[in-house]
């Protein structure tokens, strides 16, 4: 059965760091390019990084530019998201998403084949 299942989030002061995965199942993640995407209370969803199927071509939006870092282990069918300098604006639902062949051209959730439920992350002191 495939899924896509996030893990990792919680709670973190800022100036911390965080690391989600993303571990999928019932397809194989060396086809798959992986995205992240966050969304806000109140905001749309927004693009954070991708990862290409081989790991050799990465994208990062301006807010995760610099701070975060896409990886991607396909032994173990796992994408991860290493967060650091966290702020209260990086508070969010993250969710990630695999899409076949390679990062869709514009980092929109709805341009990938299958997404997962999200993991929550909270930044506060």
């Amino acid at each position: 059965q495939l899924a896509l299942v996030e893990s990792g989030g919680g709670s973190v002061q800022p100036g911390g760091s965080l690391r989600l995965s993303c571990t999928v199942s019932g397809l194989s993640l060396d086809y798959y390019a992986i995205g992240w995407f966050r969304q806000a209370p109140g905001k749309e969803h927004e693009g954070v990084s991708c990862i290409s199927p081989s790991g050799q071509s990465t994208t990062y939006g301006d807010s995760a530019r610099d701070r975060f870092i896409i990886s991607r282990d396909n032994d173990k069918n796992t994408v991860y998201l290493h967060m650091n300098s966290l702020k209260p604006e990086d508070t969010a639902v993250y969710y990630c998403a695999a899409d076949y062949l390679s990062c869709p051209v514009l980092p929109i959730m709805l341009e990938y084949d299958y997404w997962g439920q999200g993991t929550e992350v909270f930044v506060s002191s």
